[in-house]
């Protein structure tokens, strides 16, 4: 397999933490209750597995390798493009963690900020996800190299067997199929 490949299949897994995400906020809209501990679990998932995990390869190799080898093309796609939607999703993480503190400290106001920022967060992913699919990673299969496309995965290899040896995608399948079993 790819790294685009690997990288298409983990988007689907994300999408469907992405359907968790959103089940979970309706469930919080329309019970007034809301379970802490899933929503940690989700944003574990979010930060661990969808940001550092699939981001970091995308960040480390494949953009990286974009940014070095289409010039001011690349820069513009990746850095302009992917990266602030890379830090843009960080942000209504970092918002949607704050706003569970403040619920959880007793400001019932900020149930609205948790439902805006996780909502907002799985609309913002999906069309980044979206993006990536049907054009970044076509263009880089396109424009680099089949040698630049082969490092590339060289280092995704090496990348996921460390993260194997550290059960980093047991660890998250494993969560995903449980939160869809609660959820969906």
């Amino acid at each position: 397999m790819t790294s685009i490949e690997l990288m298409m299949e983990e988007h689907k897994k994300i999408l469907r933490m992405l359907e968790v995400v959103r089940r979970a906020c309706t469930l919080f809209m329309e019970q007034n209750t809301i379970n802490y501990s899933d929503f940690e679990k989700m944003v574990d998932y979010i930060k661990n597995y969808a940001d550092l995990h699939h981001h970091g390869k995308e960040e480390k190799f494949l953009f990286k390798e974009m940014q070095e080898q289409m010039g001011q093309m690349g820069t513009n796609l990746v850095k302009h493009g992917m990266l602030v939607e890379h830090d843009w999703g960080r942000l209504f993480v970092s918002e949607l963690l704050a706003a569970i503190e403040s619920y959880r400290n007793g400001n019932t106001e900020a149930k609205l900020d948790i439902i805006a920022n996780a909502v907002g967060y799985t609309a913002h992913l999906k069309r980044h996800i979206s993006k990536e699919d049907a054009v970044v990673y076509v263009f880089a299969a396109q424009k680099l190299s089949q040698e630049t496309m082969e490092r590339v995965d060289k280092l995704t290899d090496i990348f996921e067997a460390e993260a194997m040896e550290n059960k980093i995608q047991e660890t998250y399948d494993s969560l995903l199929t449980e939160l869809e079993g609660k959820y969906l």
